[in-house]
């Protein structure tokens, strides 16, 4: 098939954001069986055209406001036989009017851009498939939209395997080295810095840890608004915790930090729709430790490749499971092992791209 992928508008492609992330790992996989090319905004120094991994990349000068009319103009003089959509129900319904001969999927990473609305559920009813991330998000959608019921289906997210491995020993050393981790035992957060992402119940947590691990250490990795990272700031010295506020890591030099952490904690306060950051720990043979919410439990079985935590507004949930794996070596590289056996068998980026495949295949036969 020809299938063309439309980007949100917010992010240059390649880049470090998630949505962006997914589409280049998937497209890169189906282009072994179909002709891919994914539309983008053009970002300053970006080529108007290139190809990576044979995935035709078409970026077009727009600015945000913009950018779906171009993508429109793009359309008119290109045919598909499959269009997909990521996360922009509105774009979709307007590709889908252009096209109507066309079949058009949307591809939902998450509920943000899906709110309980009249005009959102016109834009739904416009779609030939919806994708979802995760059997969670697949049931929230089917709550939230019984009418669309129908046309949704799910293809979990992957990790690319080979990147994100457990490190050789002198590789790991190299890695602690670099963010001064010697003799500590690396505690590693890895998101976005706003509140639902927990960051502060972390902190608490790491103050409890420290009490019975004292050379426990806080690696906080990404960015957000800088009044409520000084707010995080100025929790950790309050409570006389050793942190280090990384800010924002590109993701290609992330599975270092992971080669370099003892344990990964996901404090998640709201629903998560995938929760791709845990399986990028697992990956790398790191011990997940997360909160037991919407699509995280369809990657960690708790007690045998990670923890989950019930009781995720609880401090003192998340620290008696660092503990646990801070003074149980054996359990640790138990979870370890796991970690990565999962996500090789489950959660790669392979897997994905069949998934969507069969799911792009059958609709076009129907």
């Amino acid at each position: 098939m020809r299938i063309l992928m439309i980007a949100p508008e917010q992010f240059p492609l390649p880049g470090d954001n998630s949505v962006e992330i997914c589409m280049l790992a998937i497209a890169k996989r189906m282009v072994k069986q179909h002709s891919i090319t994914i539309v983008c905004r053009r970002f300053p120094q970006q080529k108007a055209r290139s190809q990576i991994g044979g995935v035709h990349i078409v970026r077009l000068a727009a600015k945000s406001k913009s950018y779906l009319s171009s993508v429109l103009r793009y359309l008119k003089h290109q045919r598909f036989d499959l269009i997909q959509v990521d996360n922009r129900p509105h774009y979709m319904a307007r590709v889908k009017r252009l096209c109507p001969g066309t079949p058009v999927s949307l591809f939902l990473h998450s509920l943000t851009f899906v709110p309980n609305q009249p005009k959102v559920a016109a834009s739904l009813n416009k779609a030939d498939l919806i994708v979802s991330n995760s059997t969670s998000l697949t049931q929230r959608l089917g709550t939230r939209f019984p009418r669309q019921r129908h046309k949704i289906k799910t293809a979990h997210l992957g990790v690319d395997t080979e990147r994100f491995k457990p490190a050789d020993p002198a590789k790991r050393q190299a890695a602690r080295s670099a963010y001064q981790l010697n003799r500590c035992f690396a505690i590693l957060f890895a998101g976005r810095l706003i509140p639902r992402k927990g960051v502060h119940v972390l902190i608490q947590a790491t103050r409890l840890v420290q009490k019975k691990v004292p050379h426990a250490k806080l690696m906080i990795v990404g960015r957000g608004k800088q009044p409520y990272i000084r707010s995080l700031k100025a929790q950790a010295k309050k409570a006389g915790v050793a942190a280090a506020f990384i800010g924002k890591v590109p993701h290609s030099k992330m599975h270092r930090l992971y080669q370099a952490a003892d344990c990964f904690v996901c404090p998640s306060q709201l629903h998560e729709a995938f929760g791709l950051v845990n399986v990028e720990a697992m990956s790398a043979g790191v011990p997940v430790i997360a909160s037991s919410i919407g699509g995280i439990k369809e990657i960690i079985q708790h007690g045998k490749n990670g923890y989950l935590v019930r009781n995720y507004r609880s401090p003192e949930s998340f620290a008696a499971y660092i503990i646990k794996l801070a003074n149980k070596k054996t359990t640790a590289a138990y979870i370890s092992r796991m970690g990565r056996d999962t996500a090789v068998r489950q959660f790669n980026w392979q897997r994905t791209a069949d998934r969507l495949s069969l799911i792009y295949s059958q609709r076009r036969r129907g």
